[in-house]
């Protein structure tokens, strides 16, 4: 029964890393022969030539930094307003907590498609269109309402006696909010960033509706107008592209692991 379960692991597991392995493949050969016949067969190996035209006919570098900064800026701000929500609903009681709670979370009720037109209006009204400040705004905005959910839900579960054996020791409102409630959310933080600052290093939508330059676009759009007619990458340029693209979110998984991984030996969540 034991190597039963094994097996099936194996082969999932294989069966899982296909789609990694045909990209790496695909992504080493020579654009001028490439051809889709032999795509499961390694030929070559051209993966940095194909990286180096992938940086040269696209704003690939300048795509990187930009989505670098949204990724990183907009998620961190989003958890910070998300904590200090959930902090005044839940442990200050906030008058109409509740109705503030929902009111917030409301932004993630409609689906984005409904809003890009709308949205799209806007930022040209007010010069906010295909300008990084915008950028990092609109995805700050998308990430504050789930950012908000997780941290009431947590604070929740945080006895409201603990604030108040702050308060009665003298500790001020932000003391409080930023020496006890953040150290304890430290678990839930971390998740909340490395979901929202994935979301934003794949966005496509709001990338092609809110940017045009290279050097404001995501990445991921960047890398879809390169198989356009503007474009006119090789599918072997483009893989290669994309394998890049793909690097920095296994390195965030690796890294989130291990942080992880050594609180659960610490027993800290």
């Amino acid at each position: 029964m034991k190597i039963l379960r094994y097996s099936i692991l194996v082969v999932l597991g294989f069966l899982w890393l296909l789609p990694a392995y045909l990209l790496v493949v695909n992504a080493m050969k020579d654009p001028l022969t490439f051809t889709s016949k032999e795509s499961w067969i390694p030929t070559d190996f051209h993966l940095f030539e194909n990286v180096a035209a992938a940086f040269e006919l696209s704003g690939l570098g300048n795509s990187i930094v930009s989505t670098l900064i949204y990724s990183i800026v907009s998620p961190t701000i989003a958890v910070l307003v998300g904590a200090a929500a959930g902090f005044a609903i839940v442990a200050l009681k906030l008058k109409h907590g509740f109705m503030w709670f929902v009111v917030i979370f409301g932004g993630s009720v409609f689906p984005l498609q409904m809003i890009l037109l709308p949205l799209f209006d806007a930022y040209s009204r007010t010069g906010m269109f295909d300008t990084r400040l915008g950028m990092v705004i609109i995805y700050t905005v998308i990430s504050v309402p789930f950012s908000a959910f997780v941290m009431r839900n947590f604070f929740t579960g945080v006895a409201h006696s603990t604030f108040e054996a702050a308060v009665l020791d003298g500790a001020t409102t932000w003391k409080i909010f930023t020496r006890m409630y953040l150290p304890m959310a430290s678990s839930a933080l971390v998740a909340i960033f490395i979901l929202q600052a994935t979301f934003v290093w794949n966005d496509l939508l709001l990338g092609l509706t809110l940017s045009q330059s290279d050097d404001i676009r995501p990445i991921v759009t960047t890398l879809s107008g390169m198989q356009s007619t503007y474009g006119g990458a090789q599918m072997s340029t483009v893989l290669a592209a994309a394998l890049i693209v793909s690097l920095p979110t296994v390195v965030l998984f690796l890294c989130t692991q291990k942080f992880f991984s050594k609180g659960l030996a610490l027993g800290q969540y």
